[in-house]
């Protein structure tokens, strides 16, 4: 008679855990994404341009998400309010210069979707917390969207093609809804009067 011999896998103490130390690294790193965003959406506000500062916005609020993804992982693991989890980390500081930060949170979406984030899921999954390496996972592919985001705002923003393209598109204001066709968005909207940063730059569509 065969027996079957049932080997569950060992899972590693939290609180000993290299998964800790990254799930609190990464709960500091999105913060502090969530929070550049958002002086970025200032100050493309202060351009002017309310659809990038809209779609900064919305970054940001990824990022507060994702944070609480990982914060929720600690506290749930360890089932104990916790003083402080000493980590060693570099985050980036940049000029507060909207090229130039789009650019830089590019490249940061780019190390984490690519690098960082993929390394966590491997190290968590290898100590047996497989849940958390699944968060890491999603996340990924969310960063990776957002560095595609980023790219393509930092490289018409850069060459001042925003709101200029080779063919024809619609340019919708996404304050009345108008709709025009065109090579080059409305400086003003003909029906509301708002300035072009109300334009819509559909996203979704350009980066297929």
């Amino acid at each position: 008679m065969a027996i079957l011999v049932v080997i569950k896998e060992k899972k590693m103490d939290f609180e000993k855990s290299t998964t800790k130390i990254n799930l609190a690294r990464s709960f500091a790193g999105e913060c502090q994404e969530g929070a550049r965003y958002q002086f970025m959406s200032k100050m493309a506000l202060q351009n002017q341009m309310q659809f990038v500062s809209d779609t900064l916005k919305t970054l940001a609020k990824n990022e507060m998400a994702h944070a609480k993804v990982f914060y929720d992982h600690i506290m749930q693991k360890s089932g104990k309010n916790i003083r402080n989890i000493a980590i060693e980390a570099g985050y980036p500081f940049s000029m507060p210069q909207l090229e130039t930060s789009l650019q830089e949170e590019y490249k940061n979406e780019v190390a984490e979707s690519e690098n960082i984030y993929p390394n966590f899921a491997r190290i968590a999954k290898d100590e047996g917390f497989l849940d958390v390496a699944k968060s890491f996972e999603m996340i990924a592919k969310v960063e990776a969207t957002h560095a595609k985001i980023l790219g393509y705002l930092s490289g018409l923003y850069k060459n001042n093609k925003l709101y200029k393209r080779n063919e024809k598109t619609e340019w919708k204001c996404s304050s009345c809804g108008h709709v025009e066709i065109a090579k080059e968005a409305f400086k003003t909207c003909p029906l509301c009067q708002l300035p072009q940063g109300y334009v819509i730059i559909d996203l979704e569509k350009e980066l297929r």
